[in-house]
């Protein structure tokens, strides 16, 4: 299921900073990635049964081993993104089944989903995808964030979009004092400013602050207390507990989801150790 690209994007980004990934671990799931035309045949039930959100995920994977050289051929990468760009709402956005609202490791919400599939096109051609492009860009800088999550998607979209205008920085300046305000004593993010800090909201957190500028107020300390978090909630075997909504559930899908991003979040971060 779409779960896997979050898993494979991960251990793509460990193999380039210089971990030891087992060739075996990505065999079969690059074979997947190459092959646009099956991804609709990727089965599941409910949400994640949802065809675009499995586009989405694959597509950010596909579009990651591209970057890594792991797969040579960048037509895979631009045909998924064709696919993308016609699943495009009129509004910029790119809207989901099930619980579209629900922003999780493995169902993405709206808002997430939005800005996932905005650096497939940029990264595919954004010449030939530049309408779409400008569109989802639209749409991301004209939220108003409600909580820490929205902060950190939207923190991430306006520091990597393709307006860089006023309401590109009034956005980032909202953001990051949202993020500043919602950091729990431990060191991690819940989605809401009254939230317990949680695995992905955290990791996203700590994603977008890799893509803000550098010279942002306390982004040395927030990162690396972000991070301090993580590592202290690593289990044995590996592994993150997952973020479910609502929490405490059980789910092997947002299992390996929630730890796929949370070791992209160290990944990302790791000059701040």
């Amino acid at each position: 299921c779409h779960h896997n690209g979050d898993a494979a994007r991960a251990l793509i980004r460990a193999e380039q900073v210089g971990f030891s990934v087992p060739n075996e671990s990505l065999k079969d799931t690059l074979s997947w990635l190459a092959r646009p035309e099956a991804w609709d045949r990727n089965g599941g039930q409910g949400p994640f049964s949802d065809k675009k959100l499995a586009r989405i995920s694959f597509a950010v994977a596909l579009k990651t081993a591209i970057e890594a050289r792991r797969l040579p051929d960048r037509t895979p990468l631009v045909a998924a993104a064709a696919q993308l760009s016609s699943d495009q709402a009129e509004d910029g956005s790119w809207k989901l089944e099930g619980e579209e609202g629900s922003s999780s490791p493995a169902t993405y919400g709206r808002l997430l989903a939005t800005l996932l599939a905005r650096e497939s096109l940029k990264a595919a051609d954004p010449r030939r995808f530049k309408i779409a492009i400008e569109k989802a860009d639209t749409w991301l800088i004209s939220r108003r964030p409600r909580g820490v999550f929205e902060a950190a998607v939207c923190l991430w979209a306006s520091s990597t979009s393709t307006i860089s205008d006023a309401r590109s920085a009034d956005l980032r300046s909202r953001c990051m004092n949202l993020i500043r305000k919602g950091q729990s004593d431990e060191g991690g993010w819940g989605p809401l400013l009254v939230s317990p800090p949680e695995v992905f909201d955290t990791a996203i957190v700590l994603l977008a602050l890799s893509k803000a500028k550098p010279n942002e107020p306390n982004l040395k300390r927030l990162t690396r207390q972000g991070r301090a978090y993580l590592i202290a909630t690593q289990r044995d075997d590996g592994s993150w507990t997952e973020t479910t909504r609502p929490p405490g559930s059980e789910s092997h899908a947002q299992h390996l989801s929630t730890t796929g991003w949370a070791l992209m979040a160290l990944l990302a971060t790791r000059d701040y150790r």
